[in-house]
């Protein structure tokens, strides 16, 4: 457990939880901890799927800008390849993850949520990439992740004009899947959480794999991928009580061991 990120497991769900006051701003620490949360939360058995959340006030405001307007080139340059990997370390967990956005999700803190598979957030939320108002652009996965998700056009005018978008409207860009009252927020991602705890976990990190994987080339080689990890799972357990329980009581009643 870290100073400023720790992950909380209850009945299957794994929560890394940002408690850095006032606004979650990543510093060097919190980014490594998000890392560590990650990793941990990929290895434990008891975690079915994973919530990013940062509290009822804010998922995050961005990148701790005093620590990083004291940076020279060299050191940035050597940062930035870890800046990057350790957000990025949400996007390999191999279980289902959705981002519970309260408040503000703007530039680093955006880039966090865009890691997660589903974002869902309350109705008066802000997110945005506003580097470009500090002579800078998106250095943690910005650039990639909003274009693969909304289209280079749509993720152009974001990053270009920095500005901050609410709720409503980013719904309809596409960067969020779910819309709720404020209050809400962790409870309606719990609710999509929990609907895996139970499930085939290694058929989800294997669904979770080919799409990722497939949006990283073309369609050929991402069906290669498919059929390769569609051949994999007829060695686990799961897929033989899987289909014995539909031939023998019809969809949605097999039980599960993740083997």
């Amino acid at each position: 457990m870290g100073e400023f990120v720790r992950l909380e497991v209850e009945s299957g769900i794994g929560t890394i939880r940002l408690d850095r006051p006032p606004v979650n701003a990543l510093n060097k620490q919190m980014q490594e901890e998000i890392r560590a949360a990650a990793h941990e939360a990929t290895e434990r058995d008891d975690v079915a799927a994973v919530i990013i959340y940062g509290g009822e006030k804010t998922f995050a405001g961005g990148a701790d800008i005093k620590e990083m307007a004291a940076m020279s080139h060299a050191e940035m340059t050597a940062r930035a390849p870890g800046l990057t990997s350790s957000l990025g370390a949400i996007a390999d967990i191999p279980k289902p993850t959705v981002a519970a956005i309260t408040g503000y999700a703007l530039g680093g803190g955006l880039e966090l949520a865009l890691t997660a598979d589903r974002r869902i957030a309350g109705d008066n939320v802000k997110v945005g990439q506003p580097e470009i108002l500090l002579g800078i652009i998106p250095g943690a996965g910005g650039t990639q992740r909003l274009a693969r998700l909304i289209g280079p056009s749509k993720a152009k005018d974001l990053i270009y004009t920095g500005r901050f978008v609410k709720a409503e409207e980013a719904l309809a860009l596409g960067v969020l899947d779910e819309v709720v009252a404020p209050d809400d927020v962790y409870t309606a991602a719990r609710a999509w959480a929990e609907r895996f705890v139970g499930a085939a976990g290694l058929a989800l990190g294997a669904a979770k794999s080919a799409i990722d994987g497939g949006l990283d080339g073309d369609l050929a080689s991402g069906l290669k991928l498919e059929s390769h990890l569609f051949a994999a799972l007829f060695a686990t357990e799961d897929r033989q009580s899987g289909m014995a329980s539909f031939l023998e009581n019809g969809p949605g009643k097999a039980s599960f061991s993740g083997k």
